[in-house]
């Protein structure tokens, strides 16, 4: 399988995607470097999670190119698709378990898919990425209904990565969570990448994520990738929804939290 020059493992050009006479994409250009944390932001609406899912897709798109570890996933057979995906693991907004499996059954379920492992060695790996996420053995056996909404996320988590995967998509992974949970969710992500090395595309809102996990922010507005770039970047942005963004009284907050979480 091809690999992407210049150490690009996502190359978004000239995308354009949406949903029957209503263009959401527009022209949308984007690249992911290998092992960096790209945060998504943009307002309701703007087109975050449509691009996530155009990318791995579940979108098809109208025009324009995706390649995602060198290959256009869209010109290729089953088997190369499949083992392209192989290489990925996506948390999707509000976790999206399976309510009728436990815990230990949703982390398995990428395994089934795509692994010939056996139970035993399947029941052993979903343990240990239970406990990589901060989840206790008893959890196991739980169901989603039974957990909290911090721990439906972690079991997300641990479903993303249960293929060991090189890129990680993250839909909103701190949506629905007090500020505490999503500081902790924030610090786990953080931890998990600096220990295996993978690539994260986040998608968020979070401005406490942007300003402490994310090493490159790209904004989404009006259909385009409107400011791309660390932190810094988005500050000194002349671009109107970008500026009442990161510079309204919620950003100010935001920034003194993410600088205190810092020196702490």
């Amino acid at each position: 399988m091809p690999e992407p020059s210049g150490n690009v493992v996502i190359k978004v050009t000239d995308l354009v995607a949406g949903f029957g006479d209503t263009i959401v994409l527009d022209g949308l250009s984007l690249e992911v470097r290998r092992g960096e944390v790209l945060g998504l932001v943009g307002g309701s609406g703007s087109g975050k999670s449509v691009l996530l899912r155009t990318i791995i897709g579940l979108i098809p798109r109208r025009a324009g190119n995706v390649e995602v570890f060198g290959i256009d996933l869209a010109r290729v057979d089953d088997a190369e698709r499949h083992a392209a995906e192989r290489r990925w693991g996506v948390l999707y907004q509000q976790g999206a378990l399976f309510s009728s499996l436990s815990v230990a059954e949703n982390v398995k379920f990428p395994m089934r898919e795509y692994l010939g492992l056996s139970k035993t060695l399947m029941a052993e790996v979903a343990m240990a990425k239970l406990e990589m996420v901060g989840l206790d053995p008893d959890d196991a056996e739980k169901l989603p209904s039974e957990l909290s909404g911090g721990m439906i996320k972690r079991v997300a988590l641990a479903r993303a990565l249960a293929l060991d995967p090189e890129i990680v998509f993250l839909d909103e992974p701190t949506s629905g969570l007090d500020p505490i949970t999503a500081g902790d969710f924030d610090s786990l992500i953080e931890t998990l990448k600096g220990t295996l090395g993978f690539t994260v595309f986040m998608v968020t809102h979070d401005l406490e994520s942007l300003y402490t996990v994310c090493t490159r922010i790209a904004a989404l507005a009006e259909g385009r990738i409107v400011a791309d770039g660390p932190i810094s970047a988005m500050l000194a942005s002349e671009h109107p929804w970008v500026r009442a963004y990161f510079h309204g009284k919620r950003a100010q907050i935001g920034a003194a939290m993410a600088e205190e979480t810092r020196i702490g």
